[in-house]
């Protein structure tokens, strides 16, 4: 079995997003992924970010999401498909929606990214608050594919191991990371955190990116990469656009699994919260 993470440089103009999604998906199925992922905004990033607010489609129906349907239709591949801003609530705010589309086009899984970057990159004259434009989900998310149990997550979210410890104890065999990080946060942590989740949960981790310098003046850091259950980089698209590719060989993870079964020595529940 074979998955595939797509790294892509994200703008303003849908259609050419999409365009650009949908030579990728093309590429892994083309290279026999049964299931291919695409970055957090792959279909849109604006010049603010209040744009998001203007494109955001209705749960269900819209442009992006009929392109996904169909795409996974006809390619018959499996899709997660990064973030799409779908309305959500009185405010105006959206969802940064993880949706996952089977290879018959029916929407599988819907997450909505649950922690949000709200952060002053240290050292540099860089800001943001997403929560601004932003609803964050509220519960994990887990699926079954053909390629594994997968549990889905969004950038931010994987500085929050708690959360991959419940996708674990749902059964996730896979963990989907679509991210557009910084420059400067990605140069120092990404491949570390990446890893250290694979490594804690026994899962395999598919990680897509956005790359590059984008239309806004926004950098981000890119290097996708599959990693598998014990932190070994099986694949990796350093810089600008690409596919990397990967198989998935879930006996030997539950071999390894049961042979150092870390995931039940667990003692500790979540830490409580301070008061």
């Amino acid at each position: 079995m074979k998955v595939a993470a797509l790294q892509m440089t994200s703008g303003p103009d849908v259609t050419a997003n999409l365009a650009q999604a949908r030579a990728l998906l093309e590429e892994a199925a083309g290279r026999g992924a049964q299931l291919a992922a695409l970055p957090e905004n792959f279909s849109f990033m604006g010049l603010k970010d209040a744009d998001k607010r203007a494109v955001a489609e209705a749960d269900g129906a819209g442009t992006v999401q009929e392109f996904l349907a169909a795409t996974a239709r006809q390619l018959k591949v499996w899709i997660v498909a990064g973030t799409v801003p779908l309305q959500s609530g009185a405010d105006g705010r959206v969802a940064a929606a993880c949706l996952v589309y089977a290879a018959d086009g029916r929407r599988a899984a819907r997450y909505d990214k649950i922690h949000l970057f709200d952060v002053d990159i240290p050292g540099r004259a860089e800001s943001y608050r997403e929560s601004t434009h932003v609803a964050p989900g509220t519960g994990p998310t887990v699926l079954d594919t053909p390629v594994g149990r997968l549990g889905l997550s969004v950038c931010y979210d994987v500085r929050f191991p708690e959360l991959y410890r419940q996708l674990s104890a749902l059964g996730a065999e896979l963990l989907a990371v679509p991210s557009a990080f910084t420059g400067p946060t990605g140069r120092a942590h990404w491949e570390t955190l990446l890893r250290a989740r694979a490594i804690e949960n026994l899962c395999y981790v598919i990680a897509p990116a956005q790359s590059g310098f984008h239309p806004s003046g926004r950098e981000t850091y890119g290097d996708s990469m599959i990693v598998d259950y014990w932190g070994r980089i099986l694949n990796r698209v350093p810089r600008g656009r690409g596919c990397a590719l990967a198989e998935i060989d879930l006996m030997r993870q539950r071999g390894v699994r049961e042979s150092f079964p870390a995931l039940r020595h667990r003692v500790l529940a979540a830490a409580p919260q301070p008061t």
